[in-house]
């Protein structure tokens, strides 16, 4: 993943929501080109925020089971106002429906309580060795970096909510 759009994730019921927070700064490198007289965060980057918190949701709440965690489908997304550096986005993804192999997610992002974007995201997940049984040591390497990740995400007594 190129940009990792989380910054910590507050807290989590297996299974059901995770809310995460995204902090906006100046620094970050895509700011320059979007917009140079108007810096603000970009739609799809919130988009990807919301992706990424329901990815954490499916492996924290599965155990890392998957190794694959990829966006299916953006339905109803709607974009209702700014993020600018500075500005905090609270991310709350809340689990729908979950199918084998994949999970519909209802999501929303504020700031100050402001929604700035909300809608509904289908993931799929799996493991590569799904279809290649050659690709089973590359499974066990990815979802080793996902849990090497998850304690620099994890807020500082951030634990499983009782579902």
């Amino acid at each position: 993943m190129r940009f990792c759009l989380l910054d910590r994730i507050c807290s989590y019921a297996p299974g059901a929501s995770l809310t995460a927070i995204k902090n906006v700064s100046l620094a970050e490198e895509y700011l320059a080109d979007h917009f140079p007289e108007f810096p603000v965060l970009p739609g799809v980057f919130m988009l990807e925020a919301g992706t990424q918190a329901a990815a954490w949701l499916l492996r924290l709440t599965d155990d890392y089971a998957q190794s694959v965690i990829t966006l299916a489908e953006a339905r109803a997304v709607k974009y209702a106002d700014f993020v600018a550096p500075g500005h905090t986005l609270h991310m709350t993804v809340t689990l729908a429906k979950r199918d084998e192999g994949r999970a519909t997610f209802k999501f929303q992002g504020q700031v100050d309580g402001r929604t700035c974007v909300s809608g509904r995201l289908v993931l799929e997940c799996g493991n590569l060795a799904d279809d290649n049984p050659e690709l089973a040591a590359l499974d066990g390497r990815m979802i080793a970096k996902m849990r090497e990740l998850a304690p620099a995400l994890l807020q500082r007594g951030a634990t499983a909510a009782a579902s």
